[in-house]
């Protein structure tokens, strides 16, 4: 293994596993929406000048354009609800529902296939059960509608995508993420001014600040650092250690907020993990063998 590899995909998990905690320094001074809107603008200028440079907006297929249209609406659906969460259950509980997407692919993938692949339906079970437990046990931090909002950013990023992976092949990923991240910026953004969602003050120091490692630290630099990673370590080892991301964002809210896990919650928490790490062993069973 590349050791090169190793820390740049310790280092992405590591700035993934905090974007819930930038999030909570930005809700300080801001709505939901406004903070979702604002980290995809900043993160999507960079893309949109690349993508721009090297000609990726030419349109090659219109039922994929329109695809993406609805993927860059369901984008939006994911960071509005997400982040959402955050006000209304811990950063862990809302970071480790954020995170069952493999979980909601899987289940799609059987109800559209018929297909019964074993690990895949044991990891949904045992997630099922992790969230059942979790929902089970509400308090004023785990709140139902915090672990409802969670669930609904989980089950938005999955539909996003099985959306992306059904598009023309010819549509790579920076023509996809070029389209897609300004577009949920624009929802999110319209959606903000429609409802009054407030935007941070100019000196909201720490709002601004949560706002932008969001978009510099957790997007564009764990997320390319994710994808960087992918070229020299194997996809299975890849996919597993994302279940890092809610384990990291426990240590930290447990260390600036003072955060802790209720036994239950721990109980649900593990179960929850397991169903993620079966759901993602039975995705990587399915795909073809690479030479």
């Amino acid at each position: 293994m590349s050791p090169r590899a190793l820390v740049l995909l310790a280092g992405a998990q590591v700035a993934i596993g905090a974007a819930a905690i930038f999030a909570r320094f930005a809700l300080l001074a801001a709505g939901p929406l406004s903070v979702g809107a604002l980290r995809l603008a900043i993160g999507s200028v960079p893309l949109v000048v690349l993508a721009l440079a090297r000609r990726r907006y030419r349109v090659v297929d219109p039922p994929t354009e329109r695809l993406l249209l609805v993927a860059g609406f369901v984008l939006a659906v994911h960071f509005a609800t997400w982040i959402a969460s955050l006000q209304h259950a811990s950063v862990a509980v809302a970071t480790l529902l954020v995170c069952s997407t493999p979980v909601f692919t899987e289940a799609w993938a059987f109800a559209r296939t018929r297909r019964v692949r074993l690990p895949g339906l044991a990891g949904i079970a045992l997630a099922g059960a992790g969230v059942a437990l979790v929902v089970g046990l509400p308090n004023r931090t785990e709140t139902p509608l915090g672990i409802a909002l969670a669930t609904t950013g989980a089950i938005a990023m999955a539909a996003y995508l099985i959306l992306i992976r059904a598009s023309d092949p010819r549509y790579g990923t920076l023509a996809v993420v070029g389209r897609t991240f300004p577009l949920a910026a624009a929802i999110l953004a319209v959606a903000a001014v429609a409802v009054g969602d407030r935007v941070p003050p100019p000196g909201a120091t720490a709002a601004w600040g949560g706002i932008l490692a969001m978009a510099l630290v957790s997007q564009l630099f764990g997320h390319t650092a994710l994808a960087a990673a992918v070229r020299s370590l194997s996809a299975t080892l890849v996919a597993t250690t994302t279940l890092l991301e809610p384990v990291i964002a426990a240590a930290l809210a447990a260390a600036i907020f003072a955060e802790r896990l209720a036994i239950g919650t721990a109980a649900g928490a593990f179960l929850i993990l397991a169903g993620i790490a079966l759901a993602i062993r039975a995705e990587e069973r399915s795909l073809p063998e690479q030479p």
